[in-house]
């Protein structure tokens, strides 16, 4: 729901808009990736209830692959609570990962198939540490990109960390895994070294209306954001990571992934809403004519493997 501001401690404020949307990051991220052209294997586990039913009908809708999603009795379907920022767009979200969190290595591991022929392998941290872990194993034994969003955010062994080919944080996110205080004063790109000291390859840090930071050992590349108004940015994240996914699997450079990341997600905070805002093929091609941009010549053709 929508309030004018998002509450204080101990705060009751009125909302309005009250509304039950798809959610969860792997899903946003699974259909978002399908929505720009990528042949997705999805993995993960929903529980035997009304919204797992109403996921799997969504897969199916959206074309994502969901041989390898199980159902648990034991836990419901994750749910998450969103308030929205009417003026902003800006958000607060509380999670309760629910069957997310009865996803195993073990689960993971059952589907090599799933990793046989994959470029990029993109994860995140709604399901237990162990289970992203094998699937980020998975991928790199298979010479797959791998792809870390690390939200929400908890500590990661270095061991996991080694793992990454690509790690995908905003600032708070960053500096929890650098292992410092999330209100500690430090520019992102002295964070991001840190990380990559603990042997993530490469770091692209979302810098919200700032845009994007690609730090590597040997260099810094801001990218600057689309021009767009926010009217919710629930999802943005999510949109980003599908736009970087399909583009380096597309065989797109780091850089040029990025740009155009920064193009779907820039175009998720014009819509309210989760899958709604997605954006498919057709909408980041008109976006990106009408600015006088050269779609990536990967985009009209795109059937790559996620």
């Amino acid at each position: 729901m929508k309030a004018q501001r998002i509450p204080s401690k101990g705060e009751t404020l009125l909302g309005t808009g009250y509304r039950v949307d798809f959610g969860g990051k792997g899903s946003n991220q699974a259909v978002g990736c399908a929505r720009l052209g990528a042949r997705v294997n999805f993995i993960a586990k929903v529980g035997k209830d009304s919204f797992g039913d109403m996921a799997l009908d969504l897969y199916c809708e959206e074309g994502v692959d969901t041989a390898c999603v199980r159902r648990t009795a034991n836990a419901p379907t994750g749910v998450g609570f969103i308030t929205v920022e009417a003026a902003t767009g800006h958000n607060c979200i509380v999670l309760d990962p629910g069957a997310n969190e009865h996803l195993s290595a073990s689960d993971v591991q059952n589907f090599p198939d799933a990793f046989s022929s994959a470029a990029v392998v993109l994860t995140q941290l709604e399901t237990p540490v162990p289970a992203a872990e094998a699937g980020l194993a998975l991928g790199r034994s298979r010479g797959a990109v791998t792809i870390l969003n690390p939200a929400p955010v908890r500590p990661l062994a270095p061991s996991v960390l080694q793992l990454v080919d690509v790690l995908t944080p905003n600032e708070t996110e960053a500096k929890v895994l650098a292992g410092l205080d999330p209100q500690q004063a430090m520019e992102p790109e002295e964070v991001a070294r840190k990380l990559i000291g603990k042997g993530v390859k490469q770091v692209v840090m979302t810098l919200g209306e700032k845009g994007a930071l690609i730090v590597s050992t040997s260099s810094a590349t801001q990218i600057p954001p689309i021009g767009v108004l926010a009217v919710d940015t629930t999802g943005a994240g999510d949109a980003f990571n599908a736009g970087l996914a399909v583009a380096l699997a597309s065989g797109s450079d780091l850089e040029s992934a990025v740009r155009f990341a920064a193009v779907t997600g820039g175009l998720a905070v014009t819509k309210e809403g989760v899958i709604p805002s997605l954006p498919k093929i057709a909408e980041v091609l008109e976006f990106m004519r009408h600015q006088g941009k050269t779609p990536p010549a990967w985009l009209a053709v795109s059937q790559t493997k996620i």
